[in-house]
Parts: structure tokens; C-alpha cells; sequence
């Protein structure tokens, strides 16, 4: 009866531990819980910039507290418009970046399905994607003045070559046994490309548009600091020169909001055209 006991003791699986509340490596969090968390980072930030500021810990000189910003706010809508300027400078990244990706995308569609092409293009692709586009803004002046094919030509420069290379690397890593289905159902070059790389690789394009678009931000700061008169960094500029932080805060905080809802926006339309990727 003791052995029994022993070997029922022995060969008896450990029970599994209870996972321990709280944070869990991996453990994903609910919708509810992540807006939550989110929102309370920023009030979080709010409240240590209020305390300094408010405090006097920090000089308005150098960095403005939360209501002067509002009331800063407030003055460049009503007397300095600022909508105006919030439409230029999204006319701008998005004109930019749509030319970008209208030639990108085939192109790196091409370099990623047809190695010839690849070997053709990639170092020049390669180079060009590490120079700043900060760099090409006094021959870009130049060439196109200090109008907006100017800054269009930045935002393009400084999105187009990402582009390429991450669409070519996303349709090169196709999955070779549907190509080989494809071909064995007798598909030639043109419909592999047509019905399995490209379909494969949509959702991966998509993403990699996402993402270019968030650096296109960046970019049309660079163009809006030299050579203009309107736009979020024209603004940010003047404010500088007037040492008027309460309207640079907001300038750089408008950009971040506007770039978050774009980015919402095309996950919520990349979730739709492909809910299949995630199956």
C-alpha cells in the first residue's frame, strides 16, 4: 500500500502554478485596460510638467507651463490662423508622401520579385535611403525656389527610397511553396507576380506605408523651417525667434496628434482590406 502511494506520488504530474495578477511576460491586456494604461502615461506627464512649471522649478523663458499653452493655443487660432497652417503642412506631407509611394511601391515590387532588378537597383537604393533629406533642402532651393514643389521634393526624397527597399524586402520573402504551387498550376512569371507575390505581400505593404508615413512627419518640419511662410514649422519658427515656448509646445504637440490619428486611421483601414492577415 506505501510503495502505491509512493509511486502514485512519483509518476503523478506537477500541478501547474498559478499565474501570479499583474504584469505576465506576453500576457496580452484588454482593449479597456490598454486605453487605460495609455491615457494615463499622458496624464502622468502632464502632472510632472505642471509641477515643474507651475512650481517655478523651471523658467517660462525656457519651457512653458500647461495653461500658458492653452492660452497660446487659444491666440493662434483665433488671431493668427492656425488652421490654415495645420492644412499646409498636411497638404504637404501627404502630397509628398503619395508621389513617393505611387513610385515606390512598383518599383519595389519589381526589385523584390525579379532578382535582375534587384541586383540592379539595391546599392543605389541602399545609398540613398542613409542621406538626410536636410541635406538636398539648398539644392532643392536651387532647382525648385522656396515654393511647395520645394518641400514636396523633401518629404519624397526622404520617403521614397524607405519605401523601396522594405517593399522589395517584404515581396522577396514570399512564401516559396505557393510559388511553386502557382507554377505547378501553371502560372508563368506575370501571373506569380500578379495572383501570389503581390496578394502575399499586401499586407506587408501596407505597414510599410504606415510606418514611412510617421517619418514623412518628421521630414516636412526640415522643409517648413527654411524658405516659408506658412505651416506648422514656419509657426514654430517665428515662435522661436519670440521665445514664445507656449506656442512651439502646442506646434509640436498639434504634429503629434495629427500624425496619431493617422496612424489609427490606417491601421483601422489596413484591419479592413486585409482582416484575412491576421487569420
Amino acid at each position: 500500500m506505501t510503495s502505491s502511494v509512493v509511486d502514485m506520488a512519483v509518476n503523478t504530474p506537477p500541478s501547474p502554478r498559478r499565474r501570479a495578477r499583474g504584469m505576465v511576460p506576453l500576457e496580452p491586456v484588454s482593449p479597456r485596460t490598454r486605453w487605460l494604461l495609455g491615457v494615463a502615461f499622458f496624464v502622468l506627464f502632464v502632472a510632472v510638467w505642471a509641477f515643474f512649471t507651475l512650481g517655478g522649478y523651471v523658467s517660462p523663458t525656457f519651457l512653458a507651463s500647461p495653461v500658458t499653452m492653452v492660452k497660446e493655443a487659444v491666440l493662434l487660432f483665433t488671431e493668427y490662423g492656425f488652421i490654415g497652417d495645420i492644412g499646409m503642412t498636411v497638404w504637404r506631407v501627404f502630397g509628398g508622401f503619395l508621389l513617393a509611394a505611387v513610385i515606390a511601391v512598383p518599383l519595389g515590387i519589381l526589385m523584390g520579385a525579379y532578382k535582375p532588378v534587384e541586383a540592379f537597383l539595391e546599392p543605389f537604393v541602399s545609398f540613398c535611403r542613409y542621406l538626410p533629406a536636410s541635406a538636398f533642402i539648398p539644392l532643392l532651393i536651387l532647382w525648385a525656389g522656396i515654393g511647395e514643389a520645394q518641400k514636396l521634393l523633401v518629404i519624397f526624397i526622404g520617403s521614397v527610397f524607405q519605401i523601396i527597399l522594405m517593399v522589395a524586402v517584404t515581396v522577396g520573402s514570399a512564401r516559396k511553396d505557393l510559388v511553386e504551387a502557382a507554377y505547378t498550376l501553371g502560372a508563368g512569371g506575370g501571373g506569380i507576380v500578379r495572383r501570389v507575390l503581390i496578394p502575399g505581400a499586401a499586407p506587408g505593404i501596407a505597414e510599410t506605408l504606415r510606418l514611412v508615413l510617421g517619418w514623412a512627419w518628421t521630414y516636412v518640419i526640415v522643409a517648413e523651417l527654411i524658405g516659408s511662410s506658412s505651416g506648422i514649422g514656419h509657426m514654430i519658427t517665428d515662435s522661436q525667434a519670440l521665445l514664445n515656448t507656449g506656442q512651439i509646445i502646442f506646434g509640436i504637440i498639434v504634429i503629434g496628434l495629427i500624425g496619431l490619428v493617422s496612424d489609427f486611421l490606417f491601421k483601422a483601414v489596413n484591419r479592413r482590406l486585409f482582416a484575412w492577415a491576421s487569420l
